[in-house]
């Protein structure tokens, strides 16, 4: 590929092992959101099915045309909007559920062909991407530990310490070997955590750890499902009465995706001579095609994933770490049984230590002025406390024009900001 010809051998080898990183900490994707939108009535194949070709497809495209390294899968959260308020709360059937998701990747477009997305990150103030950038990071460790079962639901409490079990001292084994490969500059040491903790995993249930195993092989190859492909309601799904799902999916989506690149760009250093996200304006439009891709194929929206994260730290620099993560999800059209042989024990150690990667940028905030500290503290807070990216950085912009404005600094409030905003708090409304 010309686009990757100027990698030297041993980048090209960093790349290939970022993408497998990457891969690994996303690939729960193919087997949850099948779980999640089957409910609606979609056949669990298909949907997974469909899940397998906007991962690929858009990842491709992000590595191909964005030259950046994050992979592009249906997003989590957009898959329980999807579910759980579009069709079994409003009571919209799958089909036309589908339509409002390809109509919301068509708008998403039109944004990001007229570069106003990328207007939009470039409104986003510094301080605010950090706090942005350090709240991913605790939400993909919350994230990882409540995979590992380490932390886990108290009603007296809201959280709790979860039972030192065998999956759970399995998960401490194979948290503390990444680590001391990460100390000692092990290549490839975030992956060789996780083969390592999924060997580990094994025996549990099997030799000891009471009589559930942990990872499980029913079997090997299954054959593809494409029932669902262009099965979505075009003419239904542009009812006006059905504005308010189409905006919703816009507004999650778009919140999601915009503090996903922002917070990356930021823990990464990927960033281009003016200080902004790598090559913002095609990333943008590769997650707008995602979207409309995911309506036509079968699934929620896709979205920027966080994960990607994992690779990044690994090496990732370029479009080949995405390229590589891509074309790891095909074959699990037909050997997606063979997920299960990763558990969830296993990739947590890698999600708990990007937060760590992930909480740099916090030292770049201003903590003397409460006027820029304080935005970007809630950002950073509510994204794990409500377990949502979106609800972090709504309040973050809402707070840090409220600051800016009942201190007399509305010099520091950009027309963009403005209009960021109103579709925060059009995003609450809806």
């Amino acid at each position: 590929m010309t686009l990757f010809s100027g990698l030297r051998k041993e980048q090209i080898s960093t790349e290939i092992l970022a993408g497998i990183s990457s891969f690994l900490a996303t690939a729960y994707i193919i087997v949850v959101n099948p779980s999640i939108l089957s409910q609606t009535g979609m056949p669990f194949p298909a949907v997974l099915t469909a899940t397998i070709l906007v991962s690929f497809f858009s990842s491709l495209m992000m590595g191909l045309y964005a030259n950046n390294p994050i992979l592009v899968a249906p997003g989590m959260g957009l898959n329980a909007f999807f579910t759980y308020t579009a069709v079994l709360t409003n009571g919209l059937s799958w089909q036309v559920a589908l339509g409002t998701v390809f109509w919301s990747g068509v708008f998403f477009l039109i944004l990001s062909a007229f570069n106003i997305r990328s207007y939009i990150v470039r409104a986003i103030p510094k301080p605010l991407r950090f706090g942005i950038a350090a709240g991913i990071g605790l939400f993909i460790t919350l994230i990882g530990f409540a995979n590992a079962k380490f932390i886990v639901p108290n009603p007296a409490t809201m959280i709790s310490l979860g039972n030192l079990n065998a999956p759970a001292l399995t998960f401490i084994a194979g948290l503390l070997v990444t680590v001391i490969l990460l100390i000692r500059n092990i290549k490839g040491s975030i992956l060789i955590g996780i083969v390592v903790t999924s060997l580990l995993a094994w025996p549990i249930g099997r030799w000891w750890g009471g009589p559930e195993t942990v990872i499980t092989i029913d079997h090997i190859v299954s054959k593809p499902d494409f029932s669902l492909l262009f099965q979505l309601d075009f003419v239904n799904s542009l009812k006006w009465s059905l504005a308010p799902i189409i905006l919703a999916f816009v507004f999650t989506d778009m919140f999601d995706s915009l503090s996903t690149f922002v917070g990356l760009a930021e823990a990464s250093n990927l960033l281009d001579d003016n200080g902004e996200p790598r090559n913002i304006r095609r990333s943008l439009m590769v997650d707008a095609i995602s979207t409309t891709i995911a309506g036509l194929t079968g699934s929620s929206p896709g979205t920027a994933y966080i994960e990607s994260a994992v690779g990044i730290e690994q090496g990732g620099k370029t479009g080949l770490t995405a390229v590589t993560g891509a074309i790891l999800f095909l074959p699990f059209l037909f050997l997606s049984p063979l997920l299960s042989a990763v558990p969830s024990i296993a990739t947590a150690p890698a999600l708990v230590l990007v937060g760590v990667f992930m909480m740099k940028p916090v030292i770049r905030i201003n903590w003397n002025d409460l006027s820029e500290a304080f935005p970007a503290f809630l950002a950073m807070v509510l994204i794990p406390f409500t377990y949502s990216i979106t609800q972090g950085i709504i309040w973050g912009f809402l707070s840090w024009t409220a600051l800016k404005l009942l201190t007399g600094r509305a010099r520091d409030i950009s027309l963009a900001l403005i209009i960021i905003d109103i579709f925060a708090i059009l995003a609450l409304i809806f």
